[in-house]
């Protein structure tokens, strides 16, 4: 049985992105691995491009009709036979060494479920600034995504004994709710080196979709707070929140940021006119 499973969905990819992917999964040091290549667009494959590596430890599917991204990648899981589960998607690039970084960072934390890296955008440029350990990934999650998932890899077990997956009602959040529905179950880290390469462009599921997701971003947060209400409530209380009165519309007059449950009210922005403290109790406190 290989270790990992690496799971890439596929879908009318441009042929250069997805050399560029397939490749940089080949170049891992990690060698340990089969490569599942799931094409999802029968009528528009890329079986030519894939079949045109002869890598062993590639196996190519296709499916029989469109099923889109979330049955696509439950469908991966059901057929991955490793003991973690690389994500990975058809247009980005792995770095060499992250397999093996991430690999050995499950084996030695065995209290760990997914692991993922820092991310640099291939556009942009720009380096992704995600918590590090635990503690502060679930805080983050109560409102964001707080692990890259094309660049996570999952500990199989933790999704087979828990009977979690990718949720297609959630989609194109899928991932995003399949971190928060982790939440109860398993600890999260992110390697803090930048060990993948995300291609941020327009044609991105979460450029064509942003009104989707915001819709499903609110549904997750819902199931989020109802799932774990200990770490809603001390996410609320460890949240900052500004506001600001302005005069004529533009000039910052009174200013209050509240933090866990203190409030200080500025004038100016500069001067402290006063503090308060809101006495909140807890549940079971």
């Amino acid at each position: 049985m290989p270790k990992v499973s690496v799971l890439m969905p596929v879908y009318k990819t441009n042929e250069k992105y997805l050399r560029e992917a397939i490749e940089s999964i080949l170049s891992q040091t990690f060698e340990d691995f089969e490569f599942l290549i799931l094409d999802d667009c029968p009528e528009d494959d890329r079986e030519e491009i894939v079949r045109s590596y002869k890598d062993k430890r590639i196996k190519y599917y296709k499916n029989e009709k469109n099923l889109g991204i979330t049955p696509s990648r439950n469908k991966l899981i059901d057929l991955a036979k490793g003991e973690y589960l690389a994500v990975f998607d058809h247009d980005d690039v792995s770095l060499p060494e992250r397999f093996q970084k991430q690999v050995q960072y499950l084996d030695e934390h065995q209290d760990v479920g997914v692991v993922s890296s820092n991310v640099k955008s291939l556009v942009k440029g720009r380096i992704s600034a995600n918590p590090i350990d635990d503690y502060n990934i679930k805080m983050a999650l109560i409102r964001t995504c707080a692990m890259s998932h094309p660049a996570s890899m999952i500990r199989k077990s933790v999704l087979i004994n828990n009977n979690i997956r990718y949720e297609e009602r959630f989609s194109p959040a899928e991932d995003y709710a399949l971190w928060c529905r982790l939440i109860p179950f398993t600890n999260f880290y992110n390697i803090p080196d930048v060990l993948f390469h995300y291609r941020d462009h327009v044609e991105n599921t979460s450029h064509k979709q942003e009104e989707k997701m915001q819709q499903a971003t609110l549904s997750i947060w819902s199931f989020v707070k109802v799932e774990n209400p200990a770490l809603h409530e001390e996410f609320l209380l460890k949240a900052k929140r500004t506001k600001r009165t302005r005069l004529f519309g533009f000039i910052p007059f009174l200013t209050t940021i509240t933090q866990a449950n203190r409030t200080k009210t500025y004038l100016f922005e500069k001067i402290l006119l006063f503090t308060t403290k809101e006495v909140i109790k807890l549940k079971g406190k």
